[in-house]
C-alpha cells in the first residue's frame, strides 16, 4: 500500500493527507463498503444451502440466549454460590430454551441429552413441514381448479365462448329453485379469472353452486374432475371462431371416452358452421343434441326482418326469468281433442301434443284426438302454474272474425331488403329470404368490395337464381357518405350484419354501432309513404353491447350468441324442447307469428283473450299473447283468458301458427 504524501507547503494549516478520487459507480458513504461486503456474505451463505443456514442460525441463537441466560442466573439472588454451578444453570436455561434438554453431568450425559433433543426437534420439525407442505400443495390445487367434482345430478358447461355469461346465468336461474343445485364450469382458463368473469356477468347464485375448474375440455383426464358420467346434463360451447368447430369434435369424442359408452349422458353442444356438424353428432351420440348456431341465427334474422318485434317473443319463450315451454299430463283430458283440452287451461297457452314415443306436434288440428300417454305442451311462468277449470272460459262469438280477410295485393308483391355489412352467415341469410319471400324479390347488399366478399355474393347469385336478386352495391356502412346515398324506404326492411369475430381484433360490434348511428340520423327519412318506418334487425354479438347502440323505436336486435345460450340451456333442462324449437325454426312447420288484432276479433271494443284465442283456434292458429301499440306499448306473453281490455286497430296478436 502507498503511503500517504505530506503537504510538502509549509503553512499554518494542519497536515493532510492527500486521498486519491473515489471512481464512478462506487458507494461514497462511510458504510458503503461494510454493507455491501455484508450483503455479499449474506448472499454467499444463502447459497450453500440448507446446512449452512441451520449452522448460523444456531450461533445466532446461542449468541443471543446465552448472554440472556447468564444475565439472568448472575441477577438471581437464589442463584448459587459457585462459579461451576451458576455456568451449570446457564447451561440448564439455555437447554431449555432451545429445547436441548438442558442436563448436567458427565460430558457423554450432556451429549446424549443434547442428541435426543435434536432427533425429537427434527421429528417435530419434519411432522410440521409435512403437514404444512401438504395443506400448502391442497390449496394451491384448490386455486388453479384442479380439485375433483364429487356430485351428481349437476349440470357441466364444458368449453369457454361468448355464450359462457348467458348460459351459466340462466342455469344458476334454473338451480336455484333446486334443494342442491349445482353448475359446474370446465375451460382452459384460471379459476380466478372465470370467478372473476362470473361476479362481474352473473352475480350472486344464491342457492345454487357455481363451480369452476381449470383443464382442457378435449382431455379425458380434466373431464374426469367434474363427474360428466353422473351429472344430468352436459353442454358443450362452441369456440368464438367457425374453425375451431372441431374442437368441439375432441371434446365429444373425450366426453365420450371419459363416461364410456356404456353410460352415455346427455349432451347439448353447438358449431358454429355445418362443416363438423355431422361429425359432432356422430362423436355426440344417439343422446346428444348438436345446434349449428350459423343457422340458427340466420333464420332468426330472417323471421324478424319479415315480422318485427319477434326477437322480443323469443327471448321470452327462452329465458328462465319469463314464461317458458313446458309439458304436463292430465289423465282427465284423455279422449278430448286438442281444440277442447285448450280450452280447460286458464292461465296457460296450450300449443301442442308431446307424444309418448317422443315426437312432438305443434299447433296440431284442433280435431287431433289427446291419447292416453300424451302430454300437453304449454306455455307457462313455471312448470306448477299450470292447471285446469271444470268449464272453458266463456268468450263472445259476436266478437270473433269468422272469415279469414284476403290479404291486400301488396301483401304478394315482390319484398325488398337492405343488408349493410357481410359475414358467414350473409349467404344463409340470403337463402332462408329467398325460400319465405315471392318469387322476384330482391336483397341489396352494401358492404366492402373485398375479394371474399365479392366472391361469395357470386356463388348466392348462382345459388338462389331468380327466386331473389341479390344485387352488390360497393362500399362501407360505417361511412355516412354511404348511408346517405342509400334510400331505407325503397325497401321493407334493413339488415344490419356484425362482423365476424376474429382473435386479436376490434369488436365485431363496434363498425355495427357506427352503421346504427348514420341510420338513427335519418330516421326521419326512414318513413314511407304510408307512415310506416322501415324496420331496422341488427345483430350483435354482445348483449351488453345492445344497451347502449342507437335505436329507433320498434328496432329489433338479435343478439345471436345470447339467443343461442338460452336455447342451448333451455334444452339442458328439457330435452324434448329440442324438437319443439327445430319445428319453430323449420322451414314450413308452425312458427311464431305478429298478425293484427283486426285479423281475429273486433277491434274498437272490450274483448276477452278467451276471444282471441277461441277466433284464432278456428283459423287454425294457437294465440300466446299480445302486443300493444299507443299508450300501453309493451309485449304480454300468456295473459290469462279472463283478461278484458279495449283492443285498437294497430294491436297485435302473437300466434303460432303454419308459416305463410
Amino acid at each position: 500500500m502507498v503511503p500517504a504524501q505530506r503537504n510538502a507547503t509549509p503553512g499554518p494549516l494542519t497536515d493532510r493527507a492527500v486521498v486519491p478520487p473515489v471512481p464512478p459507480g462506487l458507494p461514497t458513504h462511510p458504510s458503503g463498503p461494510v454493507e455491501a461486503r455484508l450483503r455479499y456474505w449474506f448472499d454467499t451463505t444463502l447459497s450453500r444451502g440448507t446446512p449452512a443456514l441451520v449452522g448460523w442460525l444456531a450461533l445466532a441463537c446461542l449468541a443471543l440466549v446465552v448472554p440472556v441466560s447468564a444475565l439472568l442466573v448472575w441477577t438471581d439472588h437464589r442463584a448459587p454460590a459457585t462459579l461451576s454451578a451458576r455456568i451449570a444453570a446457564v447451561w440448564r436455561s439455555t437447554g431449555q430454551t432451545l429445547r436441548l434438554g438442558g442436563e448436567v453431568g458427565p460430558p457423554l450425559r450432556v451429549a446424549l441429552s443434547v442428541l435426543l433433543a435434536l432427533i425429537a426437534l427434527f421429528y417435530v420439525s419434519t411432522l410440521v413441514s409435512l403437514i404444512t407442505t401438504g395443506i400448502t400443495d391442497k390449496l394451491l390445487a384448490l386455486d388453479r381448479g384442479h380439485a375433483r367434482v364429487v356430485e351428481s345430478g349437476h349440470t357441466v358447461v364444458l368449453g369457454w365462448s361468448e355464450q359462457i355469461p348467458t348460459v351459466v346465468a340462466e342455469l344458476v336461474t334454473a338451480h336455484a329453485q333446486r334443494r342442491r343445485g349445482v353448475v359446474t364450469v370446465l375451460a382452459d382458463r384460471g379459476k380466478a379469472d372465470m370467478e372473476e368473469e362470473f361476479r362481474g356477468t352473473v352475480g350472486p347464485v344464491g342457492r345454487a353452486r357455481l363451480l369452476c375448474r381449470t383443464g382442457r375440455p378435449t382431455d379425458p383426464v380434466a373431464l374426469a374432475r367434474v363427474s360428466p358420467a353422473t351429472a344430468e346434463c352436459v353442454l358443450v360451447l362452441p369456440r368464438d371462431s367457425p374453425g375451431d368447430d372441431a374442437e368441439v369434435v375432441k371434446t365429444l369424442l373425450s366426453l365420450t371416452a371419459a363416461v364410456g359408452e356404456e353410460h352415455p349422458v346427455r349432451v347439448v353442444a353447438a358449431v358454429r358452421g355445418d362443416r363438423y356438424l355431422g361429425a359432432a353428432r356422430l362423436a355426440g351420440g344417439p343422446r346428444a343434441t348438436v345446434l349449428d348456431t350459423d343457422d340458427l341465427s340466420a333464420r332468426l334474422l330472417v323471421q324478424c326482418a319479415r315480422q318485427p318485434g319477434l326477437s322480443l317473443v323469443h327471448q321470452e319463450l327462452l329465458d328462465f326469468a319469463g314464461h317458458e315451454f313446458y309439458t304436463v299430463r292430465e289423465p282427465g283430458l284423455c279422449g278430448l281433442t286438442f281444440h277442447e283440452a285448450a280450452a280447460f287451461s286458464p292461465v296457460s297457452a296450450v300449443v301442442g301434443i308431446a307424444h309418448e314415443d317422443g315426437t312432438v306436434s305443434l299447433n296440431p288440428p284442433g280435431r287431433t284426438p289427446v291419447l292416453s300417454g300424451d302430454g300437453l305442451i304449454v306455455i307457462a311462468e313455471h312448470e306448477d302454474a299450470t292447471h285446469w277449470s271444470a268449464a272453458p272460459h266463456p268468450c263472445d262469438p259476436t266478437a270473433i272474425r269468422t272469415g279469414r280477410p284476403v290479404p291486400p295485393g301488396p301483401a304478394a308483391a315482390p319484398e325488398r331488403f337492405l343488408l349493410l355489412g357481410w359475414n358467414r352467415r350473409a349467404h344463409r341469410i340470403a337463402v332462408a329470404l329467398s325460400r319465405r319471400t315471392p318469387p322476384g324479390s330482391v336483397l341489396d347488399v352494401v358492404a366492402e368490395p373485398r375479394t371474399a366478399t365479392v366472391s361469395g355474393i357470386r356463388a348466392l347469385t348462382d345459388a338462389v337464381g331468380h327466386r331473389l336478386f341479390v344485387r352488390h352495391h360497393p362500399g362501407d356502412p360505417t361511412l355516412r357518405e354511404t348511408t346517405d346515398a342509400l334510400d331505407p324506404t325503397a325497401h321493407d326492411a334493413v339488415i344490419v350484419l356484425a362482423a365476424d369475430a376474429r382473435p386479436g381484433q376490434e369488436d365485431p360490434d363496434d363498425r355495427t354501432l357506427v352503421t346504427l348511428l348514420h341510420l338513427r340520423a335519418r330516421d326521419r327519412e326512414r318513413v314511407r309513404a304510408d307512415g310506416r318506418c322501415v324496420p331496422v334487425v341488427t345483430e350483435m354479438a354482445d348483449d351488453r353491447n345492445r344497451l347502449i347502440a342507437p335505436h329507433a323505436p320498434g328496432a329489433d336486435f338479435v343478439v345471436s350468441g345470447r339467443l343461442i345460450g338460452l336455447l342451448m340451456t333451455q334444452i339442458s333442462q328439457n330435452p324434448w324442447l329440442a324438437a319443439v324449437f327445430q319445428e319453430l325454426f323449420a322451414e314450413g312447420g308452425s312458427s311464431l307469428r305478429i298478425d293484427p288484432a283486426g285479423r281475429y276479433i273486433e277491434t274498437d271494443r272490450e274483448v276477452s283473450f278467451a276471444t282471441v284465442v277461441e277466433s284464432a283456434a278456428r283459423q287454425g292458429a294457437c294465440a300466446i299473447g299480445y302486443r300493444a301499440r299507443g299508450p300501453a306499448h309493451g309485449l304480454c306473453v300468456n295473459p290469462p283468458k279472463s283478461q278484458l281490455r279495449h283492443w285498437r286497430q294497430d294491436d297485435e296478436i302473437v300466434v303460432l301458427a303454419p308459416e305463410e
